[in-house]
């Protein structure tokens, strides 16, 4: 029985694990895109951006998960999300993506805003185009200030993502919820958090590194 327990909560630590990497892959970019537009000009723009953001991060991600796997069949008609293992996987992984990069964007913004305007200044007067001030001052000192606060929201994802079981992903939490529900056990739920002590202790160490070699502004 350990081993069985064991193999089931592996397969479904691997969609833990592809929902965990595939949400930073698409909300880092989408985060930081939000950020720029949350300090655009461009009022409307900016106030739309600040809605979105305000909502997302002001509602339940359940709720989220819901609405975006169920919604669409039930306005459409037609479910675009397949009915199988893969399609639910894309429907957390959209879900993840749109609520954790709203939450980025409010971090890349305090990490940006949070850089001293006269550095940016002392650049153009070195003759550094905006390209150039952006990579080599903004971003660099940026990275700095937002390594703790997005390591935080990223070990939270990992937890996170046991809420795909509301929409049936077979993940890891459902892999160990299973064998309570079919046979009575409990153990397998404490087992289960072993997976996620790892998964988070593994990248505690990383951004402790991190954080580390990101010392260069001391």
């Amino acid at each position: 029985m350990f081993w069985q327990v064991t193999v089931s909560l592996l397969n479904g630590l691997m969609t833990t694990f592809e929902i965990f990497l595939l949400t930073l892959v698409f909300a880092l970019p989408l985060g930081l895109l939000l950020a720029f537009g949350s300090m655009s000009r461009f009022r409307p723009l900016r106030f739309l951006i600040q809605i979105l953001v305000w909502i997302i991060r002001g509602t339940p991600l359940m709720l989220q998960l819901i609405v975006i796997f169920y919604g669409p069949g039930l306005w459409l008609d037609n479910n675009i999300w397949s009915g199988d293992e893969s399609g639910r996987i894309t429907a957390a992984v959209v879900a993840f993506t749109i609520n954790y990069a709203c939450y980025f964007s409010v971090i890349f913004r305090g990490g940006i805003e949070g850089v001293p305007a006269g550095q940016r200044e002392a650049g153009q007067v070195l003759g550094m185009t905006k390209r150039e001030i952006f990579f080599k001052v903004t971003m660099l000192q940026m990275i700095k200030r937002v390594v703790p606060p997005m390591s935080n929201e990223i070990i939270t994802l990992v937890k996170d993502t046991s809420l795909a079981r509301i929409i049936a992903a077979y993940e890891l939490t459902y892999a160990g919820y299973s064998f309570m529900k079919s046979a009575g056990l409990t153990w397998p739920l404490f087992y289960t958090g072993v997976f996620y002590l790892l998964f988070v202790g593994i990248l505690t160490l990383f951004f402790n590194f991190v954080e580390k070699k990101l010392d260069y502004f001391r």
